[in-house]
C-alpha cells in the first residue's frame, strides 16, 4: 500500500490532484471508496455483535440510508458540480460569506475528529483482542502505516485502495460464513431456516413503546436513517469528496446511490455472520463488541485468522486515510485558502497526529461502539444539513440568520439528549430548528429595520 502511494504520488502536481484526483475517478471506484470509508471497522466489531445478542433490527437504518442518498443526489450534488468547488463549504461561503464558510468547516472538522476517534478506538479494540497488543500500540501502528500512503498519494491512492480494502474485508465475512457452515456440517438453507424460525433475522420493530423514545422502532429508525444519510453524505465533506472527484454529475449520482445499495448488502452480510455465530457458539455469553473477535481468535485456524485480521486492518485504514485527507482539504480550502501541495501534506500530517491522539484518549462506554459513532455525528449533522438547505433558498438572509439557526440546531440536540428521545430523531429536529430560526430571525430583523427606517 505504501508502495502504491509512492507510485501514485508522481501524478500529484496540484492540490486539486491531491484532494480530487483531477476529477478522473471512475464512478464505481468512488462508490467502493464511499462504502469503505463509512463502514470502517465498526461494521466488523459492532454489527455482528448486534445480531448475536438480538436480531437484524439495524437494517431499518439501512433502508433509510438508500433514500437519503437519493435525496443528496438530486438536491445537493447539482449545486456542487455547477460551482466546481474543491470544498463543499465554499457553497456556504458564496451564499452567506467567508465567516459562515469557516463556521461550517469548523463544525465538520470537530465532528470528524470526534467520530473518527470512536472509529479508531473500535479498530484498536479488535486488534488488541486478536494480537494482544495494547490499545495505544495498535493505534500507533495502524496510524503510521496508513499515514505513509495517505501522505504520498493523496485521494487518488486512497479511493483505489479503499476499493481493494472493501473487497478484502467483505471476503472476511464470507470466509466466516463458509467456515461456520462447514464446521457445523449444515446447509446454508437449513441455517437460514433455523435463524428465521428463532427470530434472529427479524428486521422490523413496530409496536415497542413510543417511537419517539425508542430509536429502533421502525418509524424512528427509517426516518432517522434517511436524515442521517442525507446529512452525512450531503454535508460531511469526507463523504462528498469522493463524488466530487468523479468525471460528471451523472457519475457522481451513480456512485452515491449505488453506495446505499451496497451498504445495505454489506450490513446484511455482517448481521448474518452475527446470527450464525450465535448458533455456532450456542449463545454463550460474550463481552460487548468482542463477539466476532472472540470467534476469530479462538476458532479460526492460522491462515484464515490472518485474512480476517487483514480485513479488520483494511476497514480501519480506509476510514482513517479518508478522514486525514478530507480534514486537510477542508483546512486548506476553507481556512488557509492556500494551493501549496507541500503545505497540504504538512496539514495532513498534523491531522493524522490529532486523530491518533483522540483515539488514545477515547475510552469505551456501555453503548455499542457503532451506536456511539452514529450518535456523535447526530449532534452536528442536522445543523450542517440545515445550512445547505438554506443555501438553496432564494431568500436574501441577514448574515445573522444562518448563525442563529446553526446555534439553535446544536442547542436543541443538547436539550433532546436530556429528554430520552431516541437519537435517530436528533438530526430531524436539528434541521427543522435551523430552518425555522433562520427564517424567523430574518423576518424579525427585517421588521426591525423597516420600523427603524420608517421612524427615521
Amino acid at each position: 500500500m505504501a508502495g502504491f502511494g509512492l507510485w501514485q504520488s508522481r501524478l500529484n502536481k496540484t492540490t486539486e490532484d491531491y484532494f480530487l484526483a483531477g476529477k478522473t475517478i471512475p464512478w464505481i471506484v468512488a462508490m467502493g471508496s464511499i462504502v469503505a470509508t463509512e463502514t470502517s471497522v465498526l461494521t466488523f466489531v459492532s454489527i455482528p455483535g448486534l445480531a448475536y445478542h438480538d436480531n437484524w433490527f439495524f437494517l431499518q437504518l439501512a433502508f433509510g440510508f438508500i433514500l437519503g442518498r437519493i435525496l443528496v443526489s438530486f438536491i445537493l450534488l447539482p449545486s456542487f458540480f455547477e460551482k466546481g468547488v474543491q470544498s463543499i463549504y465554499e457553497i456556504i461561503g458564496d451564499r452567506f460569506g467567508s465567516g459562515m464558510q469557516k463556521t461550517a468547516s469548523g463544525v465538520f472538522l470537530f465532528t470528524r475528529v470526534l467520530a473518527d476517534g470512536v472509529r479508531f478506538l473500535a479498530t484498536a479494540v479488535i486488534v488488541q483482542a486478536i494480537t494482544g497488543w495494547s490499545i495505544p500500540t495498535a493505534v500507533l501502528i495502524i496510524g503510521l502505516v496508513t499515514l505513509s500512503y495517505t501522505l504520498l498519494g493523496g485521494i487518488r491512492t486512497i479511493v483505489w485502495l479503499d476499493t481493494f480494502q472493501f473487497f478484502l474485508y467483505l471476503s472476511g465475512a464470507v470466509i466466516s460464513i463458509v467456515f461456520i457452515l462447514n464446521t457445523m456440517d449444515i446447509g446454508f438453507g437449513r441455517m437460514i431456516s433455523d435463524l428465521a424460525s428463532s427470530g434472529k433475522m427479524t428486521i422490523l420493530r413496530w409496536g415497542e413503546g413510543n417511537p419517539m423514545m425508542n430509536a429502533w422502532a421502525f418509524p424512528s429508525a427509517f426516518i432517522g436513517g434517511t436524515l442521517l444519510s442525507f446529512a452525512s453524505h450531503g454535508s460531511d465533506y469526507m463523504m462528498v469528496q469522493r463524488v466530487l472527484g468523479c468525471r460528471s454529475l451523472r457519475d457522481a449520482r451513480k456512485a452515491m446511490i449505488g453506495s446505499g445499495l451496497f451498504v445495505f448488502f454489506q450490513f446484511s452480510l455482517f448481521l448474518l455472520v452475527g446470527s450464525m455465530l450465535f448458533q455456532y457458539l450456542e449463545g454463550m455469553e460474550l463481552k460487548k463488541d468482542r463477539e466476532f473477535a472472540y470467534f476469530i481468535t479462538t476458532h479460526l485456524p492460522v491462515g484464515l485468522k490472518g485474512i480476517l485480521l487483514a480485513g479488520v486492518l483494511s476497514a480501519a485504514m480506509s476510514t482513517l486515510s479518508s478522514s486525514i485527507n478530507a480534514l486537510a482539504s477542508s483546512t486548506m480550502n476553507d481556512w488557509l485558502k492556500n494551493k501549496s501541495l507541500t503545505l497540504a501534506k504538512q496539514v495532513s500530517l498534523g491531522w493524522a497526529a490529532v486523530l491518533v491522539g483522540m483515539a488514545v484518549l477515547f475510552d469505551e462506554s456501555d453503548t455499542a461502539l457503532v451506536e456511539l459513532g452514529l450518535q456523535v455525528a447526530s449532534f452536528t449533522y442536522g445543523g450542517l444539513l440545515g445550512l445547505f438547505l438554506l443555501s438553496r433558498c432564494k431568500t436574501n438572509f441577514h448574515y445573522l440568520s444562518p448563525i442563529i439557526g446553526l446555534v439553535g440546531s446544536l442547542g436543541i440536540v443538547l436539550y433532546l439528549k436530556t429528554t430520552g428521545i431516541g437519537w435517530t430523531w436528533f438530526i430531524g429536529f436539528a434541521v427543522i430548528t435551523n430552518l425555522v430560526l433562520a427564517f424567523l430571525s430574518h423576518f424579525i430583523i427585517e421588521k426591525m429595520n423597516l420600523t427603524k427606517n420608517h421612524d427615521a
